[in-house]
């Protein structure tokens, strides 16, 4: 089992034209929203399709590409890690989000 790592892969299509930061070190980081789709028959044999949502980012080199050539309803792949984390908001409610840190993407 020690062999088994925190790897997602995804293939879909973005959400939204990427949010692109540049923070103080220089460094890139883009923020994006994918959606997979899953279609499937439900019990009376009417296709059906199940839309889930995910939370990408991306730094440095992959960010660069992702502002050069990716936009709203582009199709990608993308391999990368869940990263959960956590903030308190102004009423001091504990929320959390999770994301998938990007490092391999394909341009479908």
């Amino acid at each position: 089992m020690s062999t088994l790592r925190n790897k997602v892969q995804l293939i879909g299509n973005l959400g939204n034209d990427p949010e692109i930061v540049t923070v103080a070190s220089g460094r890139k980081l883009a923020k994006f929203s994918m959606a997979t789709n899953e279609s499937y028959k439900n019990n009376k044999g009417e296709r059906m399709t199940d839309t889930q949502w995910h939370h990408v980012i991306a730094w440095g080199k992959t960010a660069e590409l992702i502002e050069l050539y990716l936009g709203k309803g582009k199709e990608v792949a993308l391999e990368g890690k869940l990263v959960t984390r956590f903030w308190d908001d102004q009423e001091g409610q504990r929320r959390y989000a999770t994301e998938v840190h990007c490092h391999t993407l394909l341009m479908l």
